[in-house]
């Protein structure tokens, strides 16, 4: 059970970094900022607070896996963990409804990743339960 547990947190890790470098793509100009945050960023600096906002809110839930799944030293308490994690699950399930009902397509696309983040974080939440009994 262990071994699923980590890979799913693997999986999921993977995901974010995927997320980070779509990110890094739309800060180096690569991807268009106006397909992201809805269309509504109008300039170039609003673009950059809102990505670099973006980068460091999934690098710090990247950190917060790797602390559940017991690949880094230093850690936050085991509850302070699992307050984060439930609060990632309640963004990504209202996040999932929003795109869901977002007007462009690309953004309803977006569903579709936001509901699989908010799976992965229930399964996690869940699975070291099963393995802590």
């Amino acid at each position: 059970m262990n071994l699923i547990f980590n890979n799913t947190i693997k999986i999921f890790l993977g995901l974010l970094f995927l997320v980070i470098l779509f990110h890094i793509c739309i800060i180096v100009k690569i991807i268009p900022y106006n397909i992201a945050w809805g269309g509504r960023l109008t300039n170039d600096n609003e673009m950059y607070v809102f990505e670099t906002i973006s980068i460091l809110i999934n690098v710090f839930l990247s950190w917060i896996l790797l602390m559940k799944g017991n690949f880094v030293k230093f850690k936050f308490s085991i509850k302070t963990v699992n307050i984060i994690l439930w609060i990632f699950l309640g963004l990504f399930v209202l996040n999932t409804f929003g795109n869901i009902f977002a007007k462009t397509n690309f953004e309803k696309f977006f569903a579709l990743l936001t509901g699989l983040s908010a799976i992965f974080i229930w399964k996690i939440i869940e699975q070291k339960k099963t393995t802590n009994r």
